[in-house]
């Protein structure tokens, strides 16, 4: 009984991980597209150069 306990207590950790990382990976595709779209729509200074979109 204790085996079976400990291979559905390991499944369920890998399928909490696997879900988890999925959901990780989404969020770094969206920052990176929103960061690349960031450099594409930047506005010009009153100087007519380029400024940056983020403030850090």
């Amino acid at each position: 009984m204790v085996p079976l306990l400990l291979v559905l207590l390991l499944a369920l950790i890998l399928f909490g991980a696997g879900f988890a990382l999925k959901v990780l990976w989404w969020a770094a595709v969206i920052v990176l597209v929103v960061w690349l779209l960031g450099f594409i729509a930047r506005g010009t200074t009153a100087a007519g150069g380029r400024s940056r979109w983020y403030r850090w």
